[in-house]
């Protein structure tokens, strides 16, 4: 049962992040900001061979992110033992990073992780729609369990993941892309896991675990594929794993095809299928017919989309 308590730790939240907000962000303010002195820079090394980052990500806890919101400053050091540049932040500071971020991207373009939960979830979105008014894109955008004001996943997100509980107040940002988005989406709602909370959410081990995996392909793995990339929307049901795909493709059924074949073909759950796709588990499909499947940050590589021969 959610107490007073949690409410209005929720509501003193969003008073602080509106404080914190309210002087807005000045586009031309951040286009204007210095790049680094040639003396402050240090000498780059003679000895050692320059390394290729593989991204930056900014992660951001929710109202009182140091007791509720741990799980973001564990998921921050598993990213930086994996080799990545993370730091973790308070989301009442959401346009400082913001300024910090473009300052580092101008000075290094690497790709740019922003990861979030509750009133963070909200930053990390606000703070992409920052990134766009400077034209600087993002790579990949994931709240946890957001806060219902989170506003609609802009344009220059590349790779969109939202997992959330649905029938939370502390959370529950069921959070949709703004028309014409052409990234990758995947939203998971996991409301009817009963283990899983608001406030344990952040440091599912299963789910931080397959989020490192994911940052470290960015730096491999072009942000479009071939063919369309389909939205997908999950309620993930009682007893399974929570896997994190990243968006839908089309596949073209063969003759003899069904839903239960499709999963087994390509190693998927079959509840995946049914709840994307129409029709029962068993029943044939025409051949041709368009199935949406799941796919992971690496397409799987029995995945075809050429229609089956006549």
């Amino acid at each position: 049962m959610i107490s007073p308590t949690h409410v209005a730790i929720v509501l003193i939240g969003t008073i602080l992040f509106a404080a914190a907000c309210d002087g807005g962000f000045d586009p031309a303010k951040a286009g204007s900001i210095p790049a680094p002195s040639e003396e402050a820079a240090p000498p780059p090394a003679a000895t050692q061979p320059a390394i290729e980052p593989h991204g930056r990500a900014y992660l951001f806890r929710g109202a009182l992110g140091p007791i509720f919101s741990r799980g973001m400053d564990h998921l921050t050091e598993r990213i930086e033992q994996a080799g990545i540049p993370a730091d973790v932040y308070e989301f009442t500071i959401c346009r400082l990073i913001a300024e910090k971020a473009i300052r580092e991207y101008r000075q290094d373009p690497a790709p740019i992780i922003l990861i979030g939960h509750s009133m963070g979830g909200l930053c990390a979105v606000m703070l992409a729609e920052i990134l766009q008014t400077v034209h600087i894109p993002v790579s990949l955008v994931v709240t946890i369990d957001p806060a219902h004001a989170t506003p609609e996943v802009p344009l220059n997100v590349e790779r969109y993941i939202n997992i959330f509980l649905a029938k939370t107040v502390l959370g529950g940002g069921d959070v949709r892309a703004v028309p014409g988005f052409q990234g990758h989406y995947a939203s998971f709602d996991l409301s009817q896991l009963k283990e899983v909370l608001h406030i344990n959410i952040d440091k599912q081990d299963s789910i931080h675990e397959q989020l490192v995996a994911k940052i470290v392909q960015l730096a491999a793995t072009p942000a479009k594929v071939d063919g369309e990339a389909v939205p997908l929307r999950y309620v993930v049901p009682p007893g399974a794993e929570i896997e994190l795909w990243d968006s839908g493709v089309p596949v073209f059924a063969r003759p003899g095809d069904t839903l239960q074949t499709i999963a087994a073909l390509h190693h998927v759950p079959l509840w995946s299928l049914t709840q994307m796709n129409k029709g029962a588990d068993t029943t044939p499909l025409v051949p041709g017919e368009l199935i949406i499947i799941p796919r992971r940050l690496v397409p799987l590589a029995e995945i075809s989309r050429s229609p089956p021969g006549r």
